[in-house]
């Protein structure tokens, strides 16, 4: 089989993913004070991404020197689940910063902990499910008139992943409207009680809103463009679309890490401490809203 460039600019954006996703987890996993249910959501979505950029790894070494019908449905099935998990990852961890606004007073509770394992546990069920549909018979081997741009998906399955897509975008976009005005609101009564200037008052909710559009604007801006071409392409359009819309997707996960693990200031404080050589796992932390990562 000839090499496609495309196909190795994917593996190498994967190995890229898998590295940083990796330290995530095994900083979240090795570290105790990392078991509040902020850091769970968080350690879920390095967990996805780690899983997509393995796939597009594993994907690429099969499909060259090991060829095979199986293995591809299971490396396709590895990652629908994967980006799956990781885009309802950010669902969950939107969902949480929010009630962590919305709740301030009893969000540092027992249902905030059972509530997070809910979730994670909907999450990744939902995603294996539609991870294993290609491996249940759900593709397009005998039949290629009826896959989509990605075979052997079918053209129904990536439709019904799509507006999965777009549902979860219309949720995320809602509840970071409602986040925005929750912090305009808080920053405005800070400034009323403390006397603060109006500009004050100004610049930190610029700076919030800023914050909050960099990540949905980055989520949209990755994965928009595939979601869309899933719905309008087919099995007889042009590869090269395909190519061009999922490697912004893929780089989500290579984003993903930047905005949501390596900003917070533990677990920034963690990789100061390992790369210095004195690592301990009992270093006290502050204690931190969601809404401030």
């Amino acid at each position: 089989l000839a090499l496609n460039p495309w196909d190795v600019v994917l593996c190498i954006s994967g190995t890229i993913i898998s590295c940083e996703n990796a330290i995530v987890v095994v900083v979240i996993f090795y570290t105790p004070a990392f078991r509040a249910p902020m850091f769970l959501l968080i350690g879920s979505l390095a967990t996805a991404d780690l899983l997509a950029g393995l796939g597009l790894i594993l994907h690429f070494a099969f499909v060259y020197f090991i060829p095979s019908e199986v293995i591809s449905l299971l490396t396709v099935g590895l990652l629908v689940t994967s980006f799956t998990a990781s885009v309802s990852s950010l669902l969950t961890i939107t969902i949480d910063r929010y009630l962590s606004l919305y709740n301030a007073l009893t969000y540092y509770s027992e249902r905030t902990v059972t509530r997070t394992y809910i979730m994670l546990i909907l999450t990744w069920g939902a995603s294996i499910c539609y991870g294993l549909l290609p491996i249940m018979g759900w593709n397009c081997l005998k039949e290629p008139s009826a896959c989509s741009i990605v075979k052997p998906l079918l053209k129904n399955h990536l439709i019904i992943l799509s507006i999965s897509f777009f549902m979860v975008f219309a949720v995320m976009l809602q509840l970071y409207v409602q986040i925005c005005k929750i912090v305009c609101r808080h920053a405005h009564q800070i400034a009323v009680q403390r006397h603060f200037l109006a500009s004050s008052h100004y610049v930190t909710t610029r700076k919030g809103i800023a914050t909050l559009a960099v990540i949905l604007g980055t989520f949209a801006s990755c994965w928009l463009p595939f979601a869309v071409y899933c719905l309008l392409g087919d099995y007889s359009s042009p590869a090269l679309y395909t190519y061009l819309t999922l490697l912004p997707a893929t780089y989500n996960s290579m984003i993903n890490p930047v905005i949501y693990a390596f900003r917070n200031q533990e677990i920034q404080k963690v990789l100061w401490a390992v790369c210095c050589g004195c690592f301990s796992s009992t270093v006290p932390f502050r204690s931190r809203s969601p809404s401030d990562v």
